[in-house]
């Protein structure tokens, strides 16, 4: 297998071996779909099996169920399901970017995979993920440097009873997917294998491609109170990225004045996309006695990324470079950064136990990240037009120097859990140490420095009635910011501690037919800007800058009855800049942040196995300016699906149907501002998708 890529998998031949094994299934597999469970633990919540409705804060679990209804493999399907996450240069063909709570999700600090870090900056794929949870807000108590957006955690499919599940997708434009999961277990060992291979041909022009997979995990029970587990993960992914619309001078263009399904980053000399990455980790699990558990946790990710792109950045004709001109056209640069390798390897124990009505919890985690980056180009290629046309030509030089970072990390989190009666106390901390360096790829503007801090958390939850609880939980978030070492600044290679806060009361509720919540948050995080020193004519100095207030309310609600059932969330968000130097800004929404937003879907059984399904997402106006000048105007979408289910013997067939973007509609979807340009990024238009699960 060479290592820039991973073979096309014979899936049909595989499935055949396996079918031999397997044809004298039985029973019937038992298929099921969830929303949010109640009695289901959050394992990133840094409170073990604790069932999500005791626990004081807000988290959501994802089975992979439920993503494949939606037709998709990635993380950017998340906005589609909980309205406390949206849209940030979410661009087709690159890594995943989200908000949650308003704030965007650090890739380099607030992602997991089965609890251990992982670096974002890459493409994921979930034919191999049980599950994918989300914990919403401050997270210093479970990560010691991440944003306030709270934390990602991926959580990899592990070995199960026997079963082969087969799978085969379709989707309008010409996109195909084929993937299998086969799995079996002897009394003292269990091994399960994913495979998954993909035809990328999306509704957008100029955007074809192709991922592939392959995962194999294995346990042993070397004992009644030991299991050693083991897996290994393979993904490959090519695909040319989605370059976004813009401003065009200082008017906001309709959507329906382009044809949006024209690539914009579609020169004949361009190049797509490439993410390669290796995972793999070793688990102990040791019960101890007088009910102690230890586990020791090893695990390492190898990603190498080739980024490159016809990039559409500014207007030099009319001498702006946040937007497009005015007549809808643009420059053309010809970016590339290939060979960026970005690694990270990671240890953690973890030890739990009772002490009277104490549940006790000690984690050690050390973590190392290394990104190796080799010149990358950057170089103006000509022009292009959000109408068609334009002149371009390849400008492939390397006459830009990348950034080459390391970091190690150490942290030690402490976290008790107390019963008293109908109160349940938690209380929490992680100690960490931080050392990180970065230096320019030609040896220049070196910058090292080492911190140490510690983030607490407390919380309760009061047990109201035999299904009703009131929390009420307080917690800390850590993040760095470091000057630029140039002469610029006067305060360059200096290290900044940005400390946000997060206060959040609220009702959780969970039964066999609903499981709701509400709660109400805020969350301080302090910015930063680069000020102008009056004593230093032309010098700055990247300082601490007022503070980012989000304040929220977030409403959840899952009502099952008999063959159907309501899913739904919604969040209300009061977003704004306070106690900024500029005071123009002070009071405004900040940019791509919608106001509120709405997640519903109902199911309901039909005759003869069918379901039909209806999802609607709404998503409030946006801000596209600091100033507020420009919104984007909110929006409202509605997806259908049909589910079938037929059994034969000892095999479920299971086809499914949807339809998203019903009425095909056009809007404006999100506005990064991102490395100092305006985008705006389309809703996909209607597409069709079908699919088939076998399970033999």
């Amino acid at each position: 297998m060479s290592s820039r890529s991973i073979f096309p998998l014979s899936l049909i031949a595989l499935a055949a071996a396996a079918g031999a094994q397997t044809a004298q299934t039985e029973q019937l597999p038992a298929v099921s779909v969830t929303g949010r469970s109640s009695s289901a633990p959050v394992t990133v919540g840094s409170f073990g099996d604790t069932p999500n409705v005791r626990l004081p804060l807000q988290a959501l679990r994802v089975d992979a169920e439920r993503f494949k209804e939606l037709g998709s493999a990635g993380l950017a399907a998340l906005p589609q399901l909980d309205a406390s996450i949206s849209d940030s240069y979410n661009a087709m063909g690159y890594w995943a970017s989200l908000k949650v709570r308003g704030f965007d999700v650090d890739l380099r600090n607030n992602l997991r995979r089965d609890g251990l870090p992982v670096n974002g900056e890459t493409g994921y794929d979930l034919f191999n993920k049980a599950a994918v949870e989300v914990l919403k807000g401050a997270s210093g108590l479970q990560a010691g440097v991440s944003s306030p957006a709270g934390l990602i955690n991926l959580i990899t499919k592990r070995p199960d009873a026997k079963r082969l599940d087969l799978s085969l997708g379709w989707e309008q434009g010409g996109s195909w997917s084929a993937a299998i999961d086969w799995a079996d277990r002897s009394t003292e060992f269990g091994w399960r294998l994913n495979a998954s291979s993909q035809r990328l041909d999306p509704w957008l022009k100029g955007a074809r491609g192709k991922r592939q997979g392959l995962a194999l995990a294995a346990d042993w029970r070397l004992g009644a109170s030991t299991l050693l587990d083991a897996e290994v993960e393979l993904t490959h992914q090519s695909q040319p990225t989605q370059a976004g619309y813009s401003l065009l001078g200082n008017r906001l263009p309709a959507p329906t004045e382009f044809d949006l399904r024209r690539n914009l980053n579609s020169a004949a000399w361009g190049l797509p996309v490439v993410f390669d990455n290796r995972f793999a980790s070793l688990r102990l699990n040791q019960r101890l006695s007088a009910g102690w558990t230890l586990a020791l946790q090893a695990g390492l990710q190898r990603s190498t990324t080739d980024d490159r792109m016809v990039f559409p950045y500014g207007c030099s004709a009319e001498d702006v470079y946040d937007r497009y001109c005015s007549d809808g056209s643009f420059d053309l640069y010809d970016f590339r950064s290939e060979n960026e390798g970005r690694d990270t390897d990671s240890l953690r124990a973890t030890l739990e136990g009772r002490v009277g009505e104490h549940r006790l919890r000690a984690e050690l985690l050390s973590s190392r990240f290394t990104a190796s980056f080799q010149r990358q180009a950057y170089n103006w290629a000509g022009t292009g037009s959000v109408f068609g046309g334009g002149s371009t030509q390849a400008a492939p030089d390397l006459t830009d120097e990348n950034t080459n970072r390391r970091e190690r990390t150490q942290e030690i989190g402490l976290s008790d859990q107390l019963q008293l009666g109908d109160l349940e106390l938690f209380a929490g901390v992680r100690l960490s140490r931080v050392q990180r360096a970065t230096v320019r790829t030609d040896g220049s503007r070196a910058i090292e420095y080492s911190r140490r801090f510690a983030t607490p958390w407390l919380g309760a939850s009061w047990q109201l009635a035999p299904e009703l609880r009131l929390y009420v939980s307080t917690g800390q978030g850590l993040e760095t910011e470091v000057a630029p070492n140039r002469s610029a600044w006067v305060n360059r290679g200096e290290a900044l501690v940005l400390k946000s806060r997060q206060h959040e009361i609220g009702l959780k509720a969970g039964s066999q037919t609903v499981d709701w919540s509400i709660a109400s948050f805020e969350v301080t995080r302090p910015a930063w800007s680069d000020v102008a020193v009056p004593s230093a004519l032309g010098q700055v100095r990247r300082q601490a800058d007022g503070n980012a207030r989000h304040r929220g309310l977030e409403l959840q609600a899952d009502l099952k009855w008999s063959g159907g059932g309501l899913l739904g969330s919604a969040m209300w968000l009061q977003a704004r800049r306070e106690k900024g130097q500029d005071s123009s800004l002070n009071g405004k929404r900040p940019v791509n942040v919608p106001a509120q937003q709405v997640r519903l879907q109902v199911r309901q059984g039909l005759l003869g196995g069918l379901q039909a399904s209806a999802s609607l997402v709404h998503e409030g106006r946006r801000a596209v300016l600091p100033d507020n000048g420009i919104e984007l105007s909110g929006w409202t979408r509605l997806d259908t699906a049909l589910r079938w289910d037929v059994a034969s013997g000892s095999q479920l067939w299971r086809w499914r149907l949807g339809v998203d973007n019903v009425f095909d509609k056009k809007a404006w979807k999100e506005s990064p501002l991102q490395f100092g340009h305006v985008y705006l990024y389309p809703l996909a238009p209607r597409t069709a998708r079908l699919s088939l699960d076998l399970a033999l």
